[in-house]
């Protein structure tokens, strides 16, 4: 890499990583507003509810990091445009081909640490967000195993091997003591659906009694379970497809088909994951043109301001094509790329006009 381009690097990288920071904390103050009204002064204190903020950081940088890319190199090109520094780059016969390319390698440099970060990152820090969050709030203690979920609530341990996207659930065990810890009850079931009633219906149950007479057994087709254990806590203890890692995005997408379920919800997931490392290059190339604009045509501040506009327009359109295509049954693959595709043809046609000039 020439001189000219490790100092161009850096101005980008610096204004880079000063949005980004810039963008956390003003999206982190907005988390934090939101845990406000939950928080007391036993359970989910406000010590708690800053670490729950602090562990969606991850999961941020994964969602913000193409803005900050958009914003940081406009602002670095400006400011070099209005210090005549990029005049002189292109006096010195830099041409927008070389330029492009080089903005181009740097963005997809800064996508693939923003995949690093959504794969081993995110995921984890999301799950004991949730963790946290929810043994404080609910009174309940979870934990995701090989075996399948497990939970507790009062005397009794909850064993869920499946819980499949409409938030039924397959293969319930429940261990159930007394106050002194002596095993009483195991109650087994196929299945679980949550009912209008606000309760479980289980079905093909199995009940063992267990008292110092020995043991007595139940059977049941059809059985009533109310419980604290709701759909929207237990999707909760689920990490958001968004913030799921690929592989598991990948194994889960097989699964539900495999089974004959519907997986376009996590399949627009796995599109956007495939596409993130995309989304800064096609940032920074929209960012390109700026430089190129007359030092004296407008403010800086004007220009990140439309550089904020841009970027949010680009995140906004990724959550909005994600759920349309949801709704209308779309291509996975096209609910994905579209916004995508529509703003790296708007950055090549910036770029088209920049060189018609």
């Amino acid at each position: 890499m020439s001189l000219l381009f490790r100092y161009l690097t850096r101005q980008i990288l610096g204004s880079f990583a000063m949005t980004l920071g810039a963008l956390l904390l003003l999206f982190g103050l907005f988390d934090m507003i939101g845990e406000l009204d939950q928080i007391h002064d036993q359970g989910y204190t406000a010590s708690l509810a800053f670490l729950f903020v602090l562990l969606g950081v991850p999961g941020r940088i994964q969602e913000l990091l193409p803005i900050a890319a958009l914003i940081g190199a406009i602002f670095a090109l400006v400011r070099l445009a209005m210090n005549s520094e990029f005049t002189v780059m292109r006096a010195s016969g830099l041409s927008i081909g070389r330029l492009a390319s080089h903005m181009a390698l740097l963005g997809l440099l800064l996508g693939m640490a923003n995949l690093v970060v959504g794969e081993y990152l995110a995921p984890p820090a999301e799950r004991l967000a949730q963790q946290i969050k929810i043994r404080s709030t609910q009174g309940i203690v979870a934990q995701e195993f090989r075996s399948g979920l497990w939970a507790k609530d009062g005397h009794t341990f909850i064993n869920i091997r499946q819980m499949l996207p409409d938030a039924s659930l397959v293969g319930l065990r429940m261990y159930e003591f007394d106050d002194h810890f002596q095993l009483r009850r195991i109650r087994l079931a196929d299945s679980a659906h949550w009912t209008n009633e606000s309760l479980w219906e289980l079905k093909n149950v199995t009940d063992t009694l267990i008292d110092v007479k020995g043991t007595q057994i139940e059977r049941q087709h059809l059985a009533k379970w109310k419980s604290p254990i709701t759909p929207d806590l237990l999707s909760a203890l689920m990490v958001n497809p968004d913030r799921m890692a690929l592989t598991t995005l990948w194994s889960y997408v097989n699964y539900l088909k495999n089974n004959q379920q519907k997986a376009t919800r996590y399949e627009i997931a796995l599109w956007n994951k495939l596409a993130a490392p995309l989304a800064a290059p096609v940032m920074l190339l929209l960012a390109l043109p700026f430089g190129y604009q007359q030092p004296r045509s407008g403010k800086l501040g004007s220009k990140v301001l439309l550089g904020i506009m841009i970027g949010l327009g680009f995140h906004l359109l990724n959550r909005v094509f994600g759920h349309i295509g949801l709704l209308n049954d779309w291509p996975p693959v096209l609910s994905a790329l579209l916004p995508l595709t529509l703003f790296s043809g708007a950055a090549l046609l910036a770029l088209w006009r920049v060189e018609a000039r």
